[in-house]
């Protein structure tokens, strides 16, 4: 098999990769970005190229939950929070230590080799066929029918994201 760029797996293969690169540029973003505004549409970015990713797994109702929970009502009710809340001078964060850091890279790297340990001595199984078409009827009947219980979890997490931009909102103000 030849796979060139301009054939359907090679434009597949490159429109992975860009979810790829998304996904990991949002999350750089949002880690490295000083004010809360730009980390949240880093955040974003990130959750849209892991929505692209779920998708490109044959999952395409995780995708659009992804999409619609993360991207549309967790990254919106943030930009919320912040747009209510006073910006303060003293409130602005500093420059840690360094130990946060050195604590956070140790972290990360050992949940990193963790899951590529997991992932490599794993007997993974095949993945299932295509469950339904991903159409918008066929993911509002799965909403309503066997996935009922994801769904209403999927309320109490928007619920605790609204309570927690309330709250970030609320200390803003009284603050002032």
């Amino acid at each position: 098999m030849n796979h060139t760029l301009l054939s359907a797996e090679g434009l597949s293969g490159l429109v992975f990769l860009s979810m790829i690169a998304a996904t990991v540029v949002g999350a750089l973003i949002a880690i490295h970005s000083k004010r809360l505004v730009r980390a949240v549409a880093g955040l974003s970015l990130c959750f849209t190229g892991v929505a692209g990713l779920y998708y490109f797994l044959n999952s395409p109702f995780v995708a659009l939950m992804e999409m619609l929970i993360y991207v549309g009502a967790v990254c919106v009710t943030i930009i919320f929070a912040v747009m209510l809340a006073e910006p303060r001078a003293e409130n602005k964060p500093g420059k840690g230590s360094g130990m946060g850091a050195l604590f956070g890279t140790i972290v990360a790297g050992l949940v990193f080799f963790g899951v590529a340990a997991v992932s490599t001595t794993t007997n993974w199984k095949a993945a299932p066929a295509k469950i339904n078409d991903g159409s918008v009827t066929e993911v509002g009947l799965s909403l309503l029918t066997s996935y009922s219980m994801v769904f209403e979890l999927i309320s109490v997490v928007l619920l605790v994201a609204i309570i927690g931009a309330l709250v970030l909102a609320h200390s803003g103000r009284e603050k002032v």
